[in-house]
This record gives structure tokens, sequence and C-alpha cells, in this order.
């Protein structure tokens, strides 16, 4: 499969660079599937497309401050870290610019010396493996030294760090927001529970890899970063009866529902699972896990629009993204929401 099929005109002017004051705010795309119809209201109104016992399932990943500027501790050269995944012994998978610079036994200073970084592996496309020395509670010096890991389309400053968390965030690990779920506040999610819609939580850290637009020509040549997750046997629990009592199952963005993926794929129902996917889902692959599906407006021949062409259909999902620039839908991170039922 050609990655081109995947390919559609953005104007820069609609990549969403700070988010709106109210989440809750933004444009909705409700996407028919079965009619193939197209309607546009306020995400507000999504609780209008949610039926008592249903179920709404959340990623309550927390996104870290992992962006740490430095300077090497032998030339002072600054160095831009970014940490991907947690190892043991304070020892992190990260991403350096300028790779080229750290070497095996590099050793990096952030601030005034809060935190050492040692380079213990060289590993592909800017890759290491690092070491971290430091007093006290590493999340903590992180909290202080770190920057959000802002997506490099959003050339803005955030003022207000957690913006780009969502306001249910409660797992540290990732290294991205799981986007779809910016536009909800604590105060519709209640609407959303008075309504006698049920709310389940599982846990995805987002890794970089998601969001990577895809650069080899043919689809299926495309490897997928692995990332890790949890679900719990109460969660698994509750999804199992909402099924069957006829609920639906919605997910609440592409990293949810890569997620509920994996465990149906590797266990035919939902259950209690933990541990790493690298799950790549695009056309024709059928998904069982869910009945309804959140999620924002994506990058051009990337692996969330083609998940999203999975659920729907490629031409009916590129007839909706056109539908969105049109309409000036805002896109990507902080930009609207689409609904496809």
């Amino acid at each position: 499969m050609d990655i081109k099929q995947y390919d559609f005109d953005l104007p820069e002017e609609l990549i969403a660079q700070v988010p709106l004051r109210d989440r809750s705010s933004s444009k909705l795309m409700v996407l028919d599937r079965k009619k193939e119809t197209i309607n546009h209201r306020s995400f507000k109104d999504i609780k209008e497309y949610l039926k008592k016992g249903d179920c709404l399932v959340l990623n309550d990943t927390r996104v870290l401050p992992a962006r740490l500027y430095g300077s090497k501790a032998e030339t002072g050269g600054k160095v831009e870290v970014l940490l991907l995944h947690q190892g043991s012994n304070d020892e992190w998978e990260v991403l350096v610019k300028p790779a080229k610079k750290v070497k095996l036994g590099t050793k990096i200073i952030f601030g005034d010396g809060q935190l050492t970084a040692e380079c213990t592996e060289i590993q592909a496309h800017g890759g290491r493996k690092v070491r971290f020395s430091y007093e006290g509670i590493f999340l903590e010096v992180l909290e202080t030294l770190g920057e959000m890991p802002l997506p490099p389309y959003i050339k803005e400053q955030l003022s207000d760090r957690e913006r780009y968390q969502t306001v249910y965030a409660k797992e540290e690990g990732s290294a991205a927001a799981p986007t779809a779920g910016l536009h909800f506040t604590n105060e519709l999610l209640k609407e959303i529970e008075d309504a006698g819609v049920e709310i389940a939580y599982l846990t995805l850290h987002v890794g970089l890899g998601t969001f990577r637009p895809v650069s080899v020509e043919n689809v299926e040549d495309h490897e997928m970063h692995a990332e890790f997750y949890q679900l719990s046997e109460e969660t698994a629990a509750q999804l199992r009866r909402i099924r069957e009592n006829g609920g639906r199952v919605i997910s609440v963005g592409t990293t949810t529902t890569r997620t509920l993926e994996t465990i149906m794929r590797d266990y035919g129902r939902f259950q209690a699972s933990s541990g790493w996917t690298d799950i790549f889902i695009y056309p024709p692959y059928e998904l069982k896990a869910i009945d309804g599906l959140i999620t924002n407006f994506h990058l051009p021949q990337s692996t969330l629009i083609m998940l999203v062409s999975a659920f729907a259909s490629r031409d009916f999902i590129l007839e909706a993204y056109r539908t969105a620039v049109e309409k000036q839908y805002r896109f990507f991170s902080f930009g609207d929401a689409m609904f496809i039922r």
C-alpha cells in the first residue's frame, strides 16, 4: 500500500498553535460510518451522542516534562535531551541533539549540576542510553529542570504546562499527550457520568514514534515503536460487563484504541494485561474492541490517520479531512475533535 494514499493538503495556518481557553469549546465533527454522513457540532455536545450503558475509555497517562537542555561537561557544548523510556538504575532511553556530539562516556550537566547524565550506549537515529545522577527524587528534579516536549509543529511557547495534560492525567511516563482527551473538562465528564455513561481508565505511555510520519513508501514496511500499556482487572471486568449488557465501548484517542485492540488481539476478550505493544493498525484491519472513537485531526501520511481509516474507511476519512480544511477546523494536538460512530 502506497503511503501517498494517506496524503492531503493542509494549510499551515490550520495547525493549532495554542490551546483554547475552554477545553470543551473546540469544534466536533461527527461521522456516521454506516450512513457516511458528516455533522458539525461543539465538543460540549459529545454527551448527546453517548447513551446510558455506554462506557467512555480514557488513557490516564501523564506527560513528563521530558525535554532537558544541558551542556557537555568537557567542552560546554549545548545538548538537548528528550526522555523516552525509563530502564533500571536511573538509566533512560533518550534522543539527543546534536547526536554526533554525544559519544559513549560523554557527561552532560543540567541546571547548576542538580542533574547529570552519562552516555552508556549508542543507539540508532540519534538514540542513546544515559544514566542520570542526582540528589532527591528524580521526578521532582525533572519538574524543576524539564520542559514539556511539545511536538515540532507547535512553534508557540506554552504558558501553562497543565494545558498539555488531560484533566485526568495520573500515571507519569509519556513523552507526548494523548491529545483526544485534552477536550474534556471535569465538569463535562461529570455531566457524562450523570447521564448514565460509565468512565473507565487504562494507561499507555505515549512515545514519539506514534506521531512520526511514515518514512517508507510502502505502508507495510513501517515499524512501530513499542509503548508500555496497562489494563487493570477492574477495568477489564467493567468493559466485559458493558459489552455483555449491550453497551458501547467508546475509545478516547488512538492510544486508548491501540491498547484495547492489542488486548483483544492477544486474548480475544478484555483481560487484565500489561506489557509493550507495537501494534500497527491500518486498512483492512478490522477493529474488534471499540464501537466508537473520539480523536483529533492527524498529520498527513501518519499511522494515526491510517488507524482511523481502518475504523471508518480511507475514502470517507479523507473526505472528512477535506471538509475539515474547508470549514477551517484546527488540526493536531491543540486542534478540534472528531467522533466516529
